[in-house]
């Protein structure tokens, strides 16, 4: 249960030890895909500061008596601002405590882990980084699409599908190669922009596409498409977030029946 911001004044307050944080990474939400030392720490935990794509299943390891703090982010709703993370990081830990950061995925990859790593070095606030399985692998994965592939697949690209500016900007001719997975994470939004701007770049309009929603959850859902054919699937089906795209010819793997949809290759 996230408990206010505004009744944390008690273990804001100087302890009589130093404190620290631990990024640790909870995975694309599958509990079972945890490592064996986010699990440990996330049972012994004090204090919890969650992001908005942890799942209902990881929290549930977090001890009652546990302090849980939701500081996630949803489109037009941002609650604390970054800046206000990472000083509530840096204070909790200057008061003695042993604070848990909880992120979707994995900390290092579009998780802003860096960001908050390098304010509590400079706040010279102890930090250890705990990995997570990204969302990329976990829900290609459970979906049974293998990012590489020796016949089709020869390089992986992970990329941000909405920046600080919004809207991604995908200027690099290199996205036309039919060789290379693209993976887009936070992209649901910008879809029909992505598959325009990757066509212009020239990459084939038939390139099939798969678009993960909860990725490796009980409600997975995975629809299959092409880039001609992205913004009308999105239209149609009006998947949510979080939902992950997969562009390249490692989507015609899919097995054809755990797909909750397959619409037909423009």
């Amino acid at each position: 249960m996230a408990h206010a911001i505004d009744s944390l004044d008690k273990l804001l307050s100087t302890g009589s030890k130093t404190g620290r944080v631990w990024l640790v990474g909870a995975g694309p939400g599958d509990v079972e895909l945890l490592t064996v030392k986010a699990l440990r720490l996330l049972r012994q935990a004090e204090v919890v500061v969650y992001d908005r794509l942890v799942s209902e299943a990881v929290m549930a390891e977090v001890p009652a008596a546990a302090l849980c703090i939701d500081v996630g982010k949803q489109p037009g709703q941002h609650g604390l601002k970054q800046q206000e993370i990472n000083q509530l990081l840096a204070d909790l830990a200057r008061g003695g405590r042993e604070v848990v950061r909880l992120k979707g995925g994995d900390p290092f990859i579009f998780g802003r882990g860096g960001e908050e790593l390098a304010f509590l070095r400079q706040a010279q606030v102890r930090c250890e980084v705990v990995p997570g399985i990204t969302a990329a692998v976990g829900c290609a994965a459970a979906s049974g699409i293998p990012l590489t592939h020796r016949d089709c697949a020869q390089s992986l690209r992970l990329i941000t599908g909405h920046g600080r500016a919004g809207e991604p900007q995908l200027t690099d001719r290199a996205y036309a190669d039919p060789s290379q997975t693209l993976v887009f994470y936070m992209g649901l939004r910008w879809s029909a922009s992505i598959a325009a701007q990757l066509q212009q770049q020239g990459r084939a309009a038939d390139t099939p596409v798969a678009i993960i929603e909860n990725g490796t959850r009980p409600e997975q859902r995975v629809l299959i498409t092409s880039l001609a054919g992205l913004a009308q699937t999105v239209a149609q089906q009006q998947p949510v977030s979080p939902s992950l795209l997969i562009v390249g010819e490692v989507v015609r793997y899919a097995p054809v029946g755990q797909r909750a949809d397959a619409v037909a290759q423009a």
